[in-house]
């Protein structure tokens, strides 16, 4: 079976990975030459908005998939009509769009920091009168790792904010004074079937993930669970799915949820029986699901920017390594290691040292 993939980056690289012990060839359908997943299967390299390209990939796989949510919505209509398409393109427009996100949030009931849509200053002003400050200013789209939004403190950053962000069509939010962010990675398959993995409690800095240490037997999961279940059943969703949440006393806030496997669901993995990347492709071809329960103790560590030398890295015993083959570059996510042990005690001690490799103050984490 040849699964298709729209992306050539890291989580396309780690679905081709999980895939092939199970007899699945892939194609990735990008426009980057030097794509990380490319040395992994056939690349298509061509623009998404080139219909003759498009049409090839459809003649050739048997499913396709995506890695990362601003691929063109277009694009996926057009294969959908030619291929089975999972996620759908339902999932993929409403998160392209915080707006439509936030709509659909609450139409569910999962709840969310108060919000306004802003489409200029005058907005801005009022909005910020009725929510308060500090708040985060977000574009509507083209939003992630940190981009596409920034803090206001006082009513003098608005003007300023608006003109860094172009006055494009944009959300107010609440800046809400949170205890701990967290995710839950989930998984639908085509007959309804679900499963979750243990809550991971993420650290940020700038934006982009740094850490994520999974939690099994969270008191929070339940929630967690219910809030995603909510999601998948109403997109119809097949695959897998990341939620994002704010822990603010005893309630979960929900941020926002991605429509694909997830940077804080990486250790799972080593970490967990079955992986979101195996788990997202049994439910895409229709197999059934794998264990999602944890195999002792993991955190995940990302490398930004630059990759520290191997040897470093692999000092300690539980660590497992994952080069991402890319070229070093600021802010760029070029691999990430997993701390997989058998207690809490043994990840702490451990977690230390990795931290120091990557850049990160273990305190502050």
């Amino acid at each position: 079976m040849i699964i298709g993939v729209l992306g050539g980056g890291q989580l396309a690289r780690m679905l081709a990975m999980a895939g092939y012990p199970l007899g699945l060839e892939f194609i990735f359908f990008c426009p980057e030459r030097d794509a990380c997943a490319a040395p992994l299967g056939e690349h298509i390299c061509a623009g998404f908005d080139d219909e003759s390209a498009l049409a090839r990939l459809a003649e050739r796989a048997d499913v396709v998939t995506y890695e990362f949510e601003n691929v063109p919505v277009q694009a996926v209509q057009f294969l959908s009509e030619r291929v089975s398409v999972c996620p759908p393109a339902a999932a993929l427009g409403v998160t392209q769009d915080r707006l439509r996100e936030k709509h659909m949030f609450q139409a569910l009931d999962i709840a969310i920091a108060p919000f306004a849509a802003v489409d200029s200053l005058d907005d801005l002003a009022n909005a910020v009168k009725h929510i308060g400050l500090p708040a985060l200013l977000k574009t509507r789209t083209q939003g992630y790792d940190g981009k596409g939004q920034t803090v206001l403190r006082c009513t003098e950053d608005l003007e300023a904010a608006w003109k860094q962000l172009r006055g494009v069509p944009s959300i107010v939010e609440a800046f809400i004074p949170f205890e701990r962010e967290l995710s839950v990675i989930a998984v639908r398959g085509s007959n309804g079937e679900t499963a979750f993995y243990p809550l991971a409690e993420n650290t940020h800095e700038n934006g982009i993930l740094r850490l994520s240490v999974s939690h099994p037997g969270d008191p929070m999961q339940a929630q967690a669970e219910r809030y995603a279940q909510r999601l998948l059943d109403e997109l119809a969703y097949v695959g897998v799915l990341a939620l994002e949440l704010f822990q603010v006393g005893d309630e979960l806030l929900v941020n926002e949820f991605a429509p694909r496997v997830h940077n804080s669901g990486h250790w799972t993995i080593e970490g967990a029986e079955t992986s979101q990347f195996q788990n997202h492709l049994r439910a895409i071809v229709g197999w059934p699901l794998g264990s999602t329960a944890p195999s002792g103790y993991a955190a995940m560590v990302n490398f930004i920017g630059t990759l520290p030398d191997s040897a470093q890295i692999l000092t300690e015993p539980y660590v497992h390594l994952h080069d991402y083959g890319k070229v070093s570059r600021p802010g760029r996510k070029v691999g990430h290691a997993t701390l997989h042990v058998a207690s809490e005690q043994t990840l702490n001690a451990g977690l230390g040292k990795l931290l120091a490799l990557s850049g990160v103050n273990h305190k502050s984490a």
